[in-house]
């Protein structure tokens, strides 16, 4: 019999694998700035990060005002939440005057014009039409506002399927036939297929469907000459299409881009360059656009060699990887060693999932899987030693946490969470790292609401993105529902749902 100390750390261990609880959310409206009724103030775009067309710069002088109006639905208590940036060094306050009826808050600064904050105020709206102005105090005026969001005062229980939601809100928005062939519609199709699989919702497996009759000819052709990896992505869905229907030309289609890497442009050690225009440049992102497409069309050599080569090169001496490599050294970003100057979280994320993915497809007798598996290992100290512990999340620029103007990235996020799930899950680091995870994937649900429109609102993913500096990563701009976060959060969703602790508890470490 277990003794009843072991008893006892078995359960602790169980618990500690539980996935984490699900939120309740109150619905939000969300009120543009730059839509408000303003005095002394000018609407602006000239410091990025902001959400719809600008934001509001107030003049510098007491007085100068924004006026919102807002609906409530219901009498009571609600929470009205400011999007502001104040990139001085003092706070800035503003009066704000809610139906004739005072409050005073203070607006921090947040080191730069294009680091955003929250500040949130609770007050009472009356039923229908509502007046909330917001005055500056001082001869300083206001910090810029970017949004009012104002919450429906009444909190619900989340969707107990964040996945089915994720997939039906979008579908909502964008019918199938205006994906294209890009990698991030790619990646949402993909993640969506994922959630079929689970669900056997047909109506998923029907829009990916639709789809790929627009898109894929009979013979497999789309138009595309497949001359940069993040092209390559979607020969994962050709293969899920394929596997899910039956039908030649998917099968047809993914051979096609299989045939292309054979003559594909690659640096003189072998690795393929990110794009053919790119002459001698790897990316850490270009990692996750054809390697676990290719290992799972069947080629057991050539993507494990690839992830190798280029961990060899980005690998950074601190923690994680650089953004990218030249071997030419001739890029404007290269350093003395070829590599970009910043790690940047997107692109290391895309290189976890890559090299967890792969390992899926090899036979545990593979000889580079060590090797891979000790890939994982590294990134995943990187993880827990550059996690934000207020947030659970991670920062754009990760191993910079405290510097000016960074904020933590939700797609990013959604991609390190996956990568440590499953890399506990598979055995290949110990069960120490899963509540590193779970900080993860709660910080990834902070960042997921439903609005007023019933419809899912994922919030803080940086859009598509080059290689540069500091302030280039810092100041790309952040969008909601952005693709990038829609397939990274499905996938990270679809990964913990399934993680049961059994399973965890029982997996054996490699």
């Amino acid at each position: 019999m277990m003794s009843r100390l072991r008893v006892v750390l078995v359960v602790l261990a169980l618990l500690l694998l539980l996935p984490p609880p699900t939120p309740a959310f109150a619905a939000t409206t969300v009120y543009e700035a730059e839509r408000a009724a303003r005095t002394d103030a000018a609407v602006e775009s000239n410091h990025l990060g902001f959400t719809g067309t600008g934001f509001v710069n107030y003049d510098n002088t007491i007085g100068s005002s924004l006026s919102f109006t807002v609906h409530a639905a219901v009498a009571g208590g609600h929470a009205l939440t400011f999007r502001f940036a104040n990139g001085t060094g003092a706070d800035r306050s503003l009066d704000v005057v809610v139906n004739g009826t005072p409050h005073a808050i203070s607006f921090p600064s947040t080191g730069s014009w294009t680091a955003w904050a929250t500040r949130t105020l609770r007050v009472n709206l009356k039923h229908g039409t509502n007046v909330v102005r917001a005055t500056a105090t001082t001869a300083e005026g206001g910090p810029n506002l970017d949004s009012l969001s104002v919450d429906n005062g009444v909190t619900a229980p989340s969707p107990s399927d964040w996945s089915t939601a994720v997939v039906d809100s979008t579908m909502a928005r964008r019918p199938a036939t205006s994906l294209g062939l890009g990698y991030t519609d790619a990646l949402f199709l993909h993640a969506a297929f994922q959630v079929y699989q689970r669900t056997h919702d047909t109506r998923y497996l029907n829009y990916v469907k639709a789809w790929g009759s627009a898109r894929v000819a009979a013979d497999g052709s789309t138009g595309k000459p497949y001359n940069d990896l993040d092209s390559m992505l979607v020969g994962n869905v050709f293969l899920d299409l394929a596997q899910a229907t039956g039908d030649s030309r998917y099968r047809l289609a993914a051979n096609r881009i299989v045939t292309r890497v054979a003559t594909y442009p690659r640096a003189s050690d072998g690795a393929l360059i990110h794009n053919v225009a790119f002459n001698g440049q790897l990316w850490s992102d270009g990692a996750f656009m054809a390697q676990p497409f290719l290992a799972r069309a069947g080629d057991h050599t050539g993507p494990p060699r690839q992830l190798l080569t280029y961990f060899g090169h980005l690998r950074n001496e601190d923690a994680l990887l650089r953004h990218a490599y030249d071997e030419t050294r001739r890029s404007s970003w290269a350093d003395t060693s070829g590599r970009s100057p910043e790690v940047w979280c997107r692109a290391v994320g895309w290189f976890g999932m890559a090299t967890v993915d792969v390992l899926e497809e090899l036979p545990r007798t593979h000889p580079d899987r060590a090797a891979l598996v000790e890939i994982v290992r590294y990134l995943a100290d990187g993880y827990r030693r550059w996690q934000d512990p207020a947030t659970g999340r991670w920062f754009q620029l990760p191993v910079k946490p405290g510097l000016a103007g960074n904020w933590t990235e939700t797609s990013c996020s959604a991609m390190f969470t996956y990568t440590l799930a499953r890399a506990v899950e598979r055995g290949y680091v110990s069960p120490a790292f899963w509540p590193v995870a779970q900080r993860g994937y709660r910080g990834v649900l902070a960042k997921v609401s439903i609005g007023s429109d019933g419809r899912t609102r994922i919030s803080d993913v940086v859009i598509g993105t080059n290689v540069g500096d500091a302030r280039y990563y810092l100041e790309r701009p952040r969008m909601d529902n952005d693709f990038h976060g829609l397939g990274a959060f499905l996938i990270m969703n679809e990964e913990l749902r399934s993680l049961t602790p059994i399973a965890a508890a029982a997996a054996t470490f490699e």
